[in-house]
């Protein structure tokens, strides 16, 4: 794996550790129209993200089967929604503004229970990247190292406010600064781990790429549909979520177009 590759795979790492850094920065809790507002920014990255990072490079990569191309990625996307169903059953976790547990039953405390619903939705995150790179060291036409580094930059854009939304809570219950900061950067140090394990897992098996494209878009799109878009629409002024969506989601397709 070349110094390039792992540069990359970094980077959206690096969003969540200066999103964490809030805390040393910011003396109180982020309102909730401004969660509302990163949430819905966060959403908007991640579905822009799904389709031209991801969705339109894996049917480009299966041109070759002709008016069946658009098969490997509607296999992988519905592998990858079911992947994220499943870990949504077998890992305990609680939603930001929730107080009702999903997955099996767990003793585990509030504040971890978040860190693992955060940590959930950034694995397919991570597995995004991954793919991509992936597809870089391929040699595949359809993905450029300006492509898949447009991809890690945007992930990088949209883990910022994760990490402040995760670690910033954190302080209104109890929760020591440095410690806050802490579980920030846990909550996003799947995604480097995702992403090395994609890498190799593509590697050995190149034809497969374009079922792990969509696979990744697929679990990716489950997260915004299942925990972002419902965070960001609750209670009122919803709208304020909706317009972040619309400018994540505008972002993330200029650059990707305008660069990748």
């Amino acid at each position: 794996m070349n110094a390039i590759v792992m540069k990359g795979i970094l980077i959206p790492f690096l969003g969540t550790l200066l999103g964490a850094g809030c805390v040393f920065f910011l003396k109180k809790s982020l309102g909730k129209q401004l969660q509302r507002a990163l949430t819905g920014f966060a959403a908007g990255v991640m579905v822009a993200a799904s389709i031209w990072s991801l969705l339109i490079p894996a049917m480009e990569q299966s041109e070759s089967m002709g008016k069946w191309s658009f098969v490997p990625g509607v296999i992988g996307f519905w592998i990858g929604i079911g992947f994220l169903l499943l870990l949504d059953h077998v890992i305990p976790h609680l939603h930001m503004n929730s107080e009702k547990k999903e997955g099996p039953n767990s003793k585990l405390n509030k504040t971890t229970m978040l860190l693992l619903a955060v940590t959930l939705h950034n694995i397919p995150e991570g597995m995004a990247v991954g793919v991509v790179y992936a597809g870089f060291l391929s040699d595949s036409n359809q993905i450029t190292a300006m492509g898949a580094l447009v991809l890690a930059i945007g992930i990088a854009i949209q883990n910022f406010p994760e990490g402040a939304i995760i670690s910033m809570p954190l302080l209104a219950e109890g929760v020591k600064k440095p410690k806050a900061f802490l579980y920030g950067i846990l909550s996003g140090i799947v995604e480097p781990i995702a992403a090395v394990i994609t890498v190799l897992a593509a590697g050995i098996v190149v034809p497969t790429l374009p079922y792990l494209l969509s696979f990744a878009a697929g679990a990716m799109l489950y997260v915004v549909v299942e925990e972002l878009i419902p965070e960001m629409s609750e209670g009122e002024h919803s709208n304020i979520g909706t317009i972040f969506f619309a400018v994540g989601f505008t972002l993330m397709m200029t650059l990707d177009v305008a660069l990748g």
